[in-house]
Parts: structure tokens; sequence; C-alpha cells
């Protein structure tokens, strides 16, 4: 009562079939691409600084920076912000379009 199964057909490939190295090929291109692009360093601006200081863990209430101006450097504790002017804890306010850079000390 062994019943056969039935054959499957299997045809004969009879060229060298390429199609897998051209597909890595492509791969390996974009990744290059990627890699090229992560290497363009990304500057952030005042503003995206400015909130990254007030936004962090380590801000309470003031938070030790380094402004630099054109012209100077100037270390600073500033307490906040509104949308023109930094606010120190000297009650001094000095225009964020005037800051060049600001860093935590």
């Amino acid at each position: 009562m062994e019943k056969k199964k039935p054959s499957v057909f299997a045809g004969r490939v009879s060229k060298n079939a390429g199609n897998n190295k051209n597909v890595s090929y492509s791969n390996q291109e974009e990744k290059q691409e990627s890699q090229e692009s992560n290497n363009i360093k990304y500057e952030k601006n005042i503003n995206q600084k400015i909130n990254e200081i007030f936004n962090s863990s380590n801000y309470i209430y003031k938070a030790d920076v380094e402004i630099t101006f054109k012209d100077k450097k100037s270390i600073k504790r500033i307490v906040g912000r509104n949308t023109t002017h930094l606010i120190t804890i000297e009650n001094e306010l000095i225009p964020i379009t005037d800051v060049i850079d600001i860093k935590v000390k």
C-alpha cells in the first residue's frame, strides 16, 4: 500500500547568476553614503544649547556657564531666560543675540 510520491521537476541552471553580487554591492554603497553623512558635524545653534542647559538634569535653579561674546569670554551664573535675554543671578540681562557660544562650567 505504499503510494509513490510524485517527482518534482527541477530545471537545470545553464548560466551563472550573479544577481546577489549586485545587490550586495549596492548595499555597500548605501552604507558608505550614510557613513559620510554621519561624518558631517552638526553644529547646534545658541538657542538649542541654552535649551539643553535649562532642560538638563543638573539644572535646578542656577547654572554656571562660560559665555563667549564677540570680543570677550565671561563666566556667569544664569537662573532663567526670556525670549530675548538670559537672566543672571545678579539680575543682569544678557542679550542672546550677542552670545556666540555658551558652555556649562
